[in-house]
């Protein structure tokens, strides 16, 4: 018994060489991910400004500032849709070193801004480097963390989301005053002196991802390159027959986009897509309009700003306690839960005066909507097979980030239509229920039933280490 304990260990870490490269290379994808989540926030945090002070861009009405957001959402879901396009193609690590560039470039830049076009316009490049960013992040985790944690590796990157709105929301209240809002997307632009060294001396290119391309000789490079073992990242995908479902095994695995259409993940890819849509529908309109609703109904703008602290920091704790779950009854349930959870929450909210109970559902929301976000992408890379890995999780990013186009725009709808703010929280509301429906109806990962990954025999004695277990969705 002892021995099997021994085997288990030595499985998740070959070497203290292979836990620092990993761990590092998580805390390189969760930074990036960190200023996603910053951006997403920062301008939900000074839209208040924006709409009082024509001085800084230009007169903005509801509507207007909703489409701004909006645009920001169209670029990330180009650039996380071309990231899947050209990641299972070029490599992890070119595409996530350019988006970091892109990223911090464009963020800079919209400090600068002095019209609304231009702003709208530096919104949307802005939003093609986060694409990127958050489309290849899901796949490299998935590529580097050890089995049986992938759904908490995946959960503390993807935390960066909720975790950088409550950066940028803590930031908003201390410095506003002092930097003003283009000292706070200055801030966002950061990275590129800090993070964009790391990933370059840092982050290997996935082994995985060479052998899926027949470069083995450079996937064994990286591996000695970076302490990674041999045994578990040069080993080749076998296809094997799945008798219960009567799957036969294919000469050649379709990549890409053309494989998550295919027909083996055709129906999974359809719902993930719209689990995504609803999750970021719901939390990018909330993060845009909530300080504006919470001010309408009587708050003041630092109350209505810790309410959006308390969705987003509720979501950072909530996220990481779900993946918990997630790893052990499997993703999909968590994320149903926790879509129901949400609707509840939103129904209730406007009914609720009483401070403490709306920071409670408020951050139940967090949990519910932005939590859930952060176990789609995991559950979406753990769907897929490596050759459709990127592309999966790109189309999760991408076609969620309609979504997080429509959000902002129809709370700036609703809201500019002279509806009152808690007609923009029932439609969040309704969009969980929808949420939660298609979640619980997405199949078993086919990748789950047919591949496995064998070691070569001279790799690794007989008997080295246990079979690998099926990773939970």
């Amino acid at each position: 018994m002892s021995t099997a304990t021994s085997t288990s260990a030595d499985t998740t870490w070959q070497s203290p060489r292979h836990r620092r490269t990993v761990y590092m290379i998580l805390a390189i994808v969760g930074i990036s991910i960190l200023f996603d989540g910053y951006d997403l926030v920062v301008y939900g945090a000074v839209l208040s400004d924006l709409l009082d002070n024509p001085h800084h861009i230009g007169q903005l009405s509801p509507a207007v500032a909703g489409t701004l957001g909006s645009w920001a959402m169209i670029g990330v879901m180009i650039g996380a849709l071309s990231a899947g396009a050209v990641g299972d193609r070029l490599g992890r690590r070119k595409v996530m070193i350019t988006a970091i560039i892109w990223f911090s470039l464009g963020m800079a830049a919209t400090a600068m801004a002095t019209s609304i076009l231009a702003f709208g316009a530096l919104r949307f490049a802005t939003g093609l480097g986060v694409g990127m960013i958050v489309a290849t992040g899901g796949a490299i985790i998935a590529e580097f963390a050890p089995a049986g944690r992938r759904n908490l590796f995946n959960a503390i990157v993807y935390s960066g989301v909720p975790a950088g709105g409550v950066m940028a929301t803590v930031l908003a209240l201390l410095l506003h005053d002092a930097i003003g809002w283009r000292g706070l997307f200055l801030i966002g632009g950061s990275p590129l002196l800090f993070l964009l060294p790391l990933a370059f001396f840092a982050l290997p290119e996935s082994p995985r991802w060479l052998m899926s391309r027949g470069r083995t000789a450079e996937a064994a490079a990286e591996c000695a390159r970076f302490g990674l073992p041999e045994s578990q990242f040069l080993a080749e995908p076998k296809v094997i027959e799945d008798s219960a479902r009567g799957v036969e095994p294919t000469a050649q695995e379709k990549t890409g986009f053309a494989a998550i259409f295919s027909n083996k993940y055709l129906r999974g890819t359809l719902l993930i897509g719209i689990m995504s849509f609803i999750g970021l529908l719901a939390t990018y309109g909330l993060n845009t309009w909530l300080p504006t609703i919470r001010e309408a109904a009587g708050a003041t703008p630092d109350s209505a700003l810790y309410s959006l602290l308390a969705l987003n920091g509720s979501a950072v704790v909530g996220g990481l306690i779900a993946s918990w779950f997630a790893d052990r009854i499997g993703a999909k349930k968590v994320i149903t839960t926790t879509f129901v959870m949400a609707a509840i929450s939103l129904t209730l909210l406007p009914f609720t005066t009483n401070m403490a109970m709306v920071y409670l559902l408020t951050g139940v929301t967090g949990i519910g909507i932005i939590g859930t976000q952060v176990l789609t992408y995991g559950l979406s890379s753990n769907f897929y097979g490596t050759s459709a890995r990127a592309a999966g999780v790109a189309w999760c990013a991408g076609f969620g980030r309609i979504g997080g186009i429509a959000g902002p725009a129809l709370g700036g709808l609703i809201i500019g239509m002279g509806l009152a703010g808690a007609d923009a929280l029932f439609l969040f509301a309704g969009a969980a229920v929808v949420g939660a429906i298609a979640t619980a109806l997405i199949p078993r990962s086919p990748a789950e039933t047919r591949i496995i990954e064998t070691v070569p025999a001279a790799q690794e004695p007989a008997m080295a280490r246990p079979a690998p277990v099926a990773e939970r969705s």
